[in-house]
């Protein structure tokens, strides 16, 4: 009876443990102070248990991380004399590298739509806090005058001094849209260019131009690139490169052709119904497959 009790009592106490971890509580402890394999167990649940605590505060943390990031992004597409935006990002984790904004410009007294969209290398906590790094300076520096290549060049400057011996760098595309005159300035720094369609020719172009990764080299200076022949109907595609990478379970790409496809057949409805459109077909292609990447992608549609 005695050995029996000596061993039922440590069990007893293992038990009630576990199923205290089971239901997500991890502050008991096995209290075994045997030196056999029974107090062995008992110590090593204790650890386990511990490191679950700090895992719940490590995934409480991520989750703040989150909700702070999303809330850095625009909470609302944009309608605005005759320029509709759209825009979605999805994070492969809690928290990403792509970034979108919607920056309000004053230029000689002229009110400008600034749209930048960019990509951070990698992904995670390091790649959210210097998307969150950009987005500040990027959003200061807009609301000084000079042309879409001085801003970029400027915020660049200080990146470049942020992330210095890091190996971390930044692409962006960012525009400034007049929409009095249909006027298009844009600067590429190393990213993607953007796509526009033309549903009277039917017809792709891009929106190319050359300059390097934010956060390289302190000396670059950014050029602008424009384009006066903006007309109603017209829609402007950016996108980072997630979402044409993006892989389905036998490992094939989506490629761009399936999205320009989904932007030539609805290019007659509204900003928000292409893009869910974009997101329909990845959703589509990838079913249940985690994506590896973030994945953005902005419509800019011309109206009336």
């Amino acid at each position: 009876m005695l050995v029996v009790r000596n061993l039922t009592m440590p069990f007893k106490e293992i038990i009630i443990t576990l199923q205290s971890v089971r239901n997500g509580r991890f502050d008991k402890k096995v209290q075994v102070t045997s030196n056999d394999e029974i107090g062995y167990t008992g110590d090593v649940i204790n650890e386990m248990t511990a490191g679950l605590k700090e895992r719940e505060r490590m995934q409480q943390a991520l989750n703040l991380a989150k909700e702070v990031q999303q809330n850095l992004l625009p909470k609302n597409n944009l309608k605005v004399d005759g320029i509709d935006i759209a825009a979605k990002s999805v994070y492969c984790d809690e928290t990403g590298g792509d970034y979108y904004d919607f920056i309000s410009i004053e230029d000689n007294d002229k009110q400008k739509i600034g749209v930048a969209i960019g990509d951070v290398s990698g992904h995670g906590i390091s790649s959210a806090l210097l998307m969150a790094t950009v987005r500040s300076s990027l959003r200061q520096r807009a609301s000084l005058p000079g042309s879409t290549a001085k801003i970029i060049s400027d915020v660049n400057r200080q990146l470049v001094q942020d992330v210095e011996d890091s190996g971390q760098f930044m692409t962006m595309f960012f525009l400034a849209l007049d929409p009095a005159t249909r006027r298009l300035e844009w600067v590429r720094a190393g990213h993607d260019p953007g796509i526009v369609y033309d549903p009277g020719s039917d017809a792709f172009s891009e929106l190319g131009g050359s300059g390097i990764a934010l956060g390289v080299d302190v000396e670059w200076v950014y050029e602008d690139n424009r384009k006066t022949d903006l007309s109603n109907g017209q829609i402007i595609f950016l996108s980072t490169d997630g979402i044409w990478e993006a892989r389905n379970k036998n490992g094939e790409m989506l490629g761009k052709e399936p999205i320009l496809s989904a932007i030539r057949q609805n290019s007659s409805s509204d900003a928000t119904q292409i893009n869910d459109a974009i997101f329909d077909i990845l959703d589509k292609f990838i079913g249940e497959v985690k994506i590896e990447d973030d994945i953005t992608s902005v419509i800019i549609k011309i109206q009336n």
